[in-house]
């Protein structure tokens, strides 16, 4: 018989909000802004409704009845797209902007699927019940007797393409419809409760997201590969500290894009293969020149796109 594993075991890297380092990694998720605003409103209230009642009491007293329709919504953000498109570190620090706009302590319980699960059956069932065991828990003990929560506790279920699985598809093992059905369960727990809490689920895989799951979420986010306002956005202040001019940036913006059929480079592909590659390529000898960065936007290969399996 498996045993239910424990709080440190499931969750290693529990954060706690506010604090320094994750509104450090919050700000330098630039080109992200409109994603970063609609989900900070949307947890601040899914995790603190007095903030929307208190609103309407100021701006709109006589719409009680329509806020009904969004503070009954389910406790669920789904940040959907392809690799490298910032989506996980947007949830793993968003966190951090809802502390501050609501002015409460929030938890995160980070649970990774791929890295926890064991392929063992019965495993994800497990998994996934435990760590909403521990978030309704959690969250409990903060629920305000006015509807002002004292904290709150933010559930990011990362790496989700395990549970990214139409319980209708005939390939399905009854394990994982299972598994589907212990994260609908938690999430309805966590509704009815009416609790200071909210899940963020990661996934790369939408379009085989089971219809049940996609249905109980409050807002489906779609991460997409930068554009060229995005691109130079991350680009422009990297590159004027290195020198460039407007023409030179504007270049290795063009070179990182879609161009001759290919696709373009994902936020990490710029922040973490790019700029280090053209700062390496200098060091220890010489300065970084743009003719040579240039060169070397044109030669890096972009993360390719995370390619659907389609499901018969």
């Amino acid at each position: 018989m498996q045993t239910k594993p424990g709080l440190d075991e499931l969750f290693e890297r529990r954060l706690t909000f506010p604090d320094f380092e994750p509104q450090e990694r919050l700000a330098r998720l630039v080109g992200l802004d409109d994603h970063k605003e609609r989900l900070s409103k949307i947890l601040g209230l899914l995790v603190n409704p007095a903030g929307l009642e208190g609103w309407a009491k100021k701006h709109h007293p006589d719409a009680q009845g329509l806020l009904k329709y969004v503070l009954r919504r389910p406790p669920l953000v789904v940040l959907a797209g392809d690799v490298g498109s910032g989506k996980t570190e947007l949830a793993e620090t968003i966190g951090d902007a809802v502390a501050r706009q609501e002015n409460i302590e929030i938890t995160l319980f980070p649970l990774s699927l791929s890295s926890r699960g064991q392929g063992r059956v019965g495993e994800m069932t497990q998994l996934l019940s435990a760590a909403f065991d521990y978030t309704v828990e959690a969250a409990t003990k903060l629920k305000g007797a006015n509807g002002r929560s004292r904290g709150a506790v933010i559930l990011l279920v990362d790496e989700a393409d395990a549970l990214a699985q139409s319980r209708e598809s005939a390939q399905m093992h009854h394990e994982d419809r299972a598994g589907v059905n212990a994260f609908i369960r938690g999430i309805d727990r966590l509704a009815n409760g009416q609790l200071p809490a909210a899940v963020i689920m990661c996934t790369n895989r939408l379009g085989a997201l089971d219809p049940a799951v996609k249905r109980r979420a409050a807002e489906i986010l779609a991460f997409e590969r930068p554009n060229d306002v995005q691109r130079h956005a991350v680009l422009d202040g990297a590159l004027q500290a290195l020198g460039f001019n407007t023409k030179q940036i504007d270049e290795i913006v063009t070179a990182t894009g879609k161009r001759d059929g290919r696709y373009g480079f994902t936020f990490s592909d710029l922040t973490q293969r790019l700029l280090p590659a053209i700062v390496l390529d200098a060091y220890p000898s010489r300065g970084v020149e743009a003719a040579r960065a240039l060169e070397i936007a044109k030669h890096m290969q972009p993360t390719p796109p995370f390619e659907e399996k389609s499901h018969e």
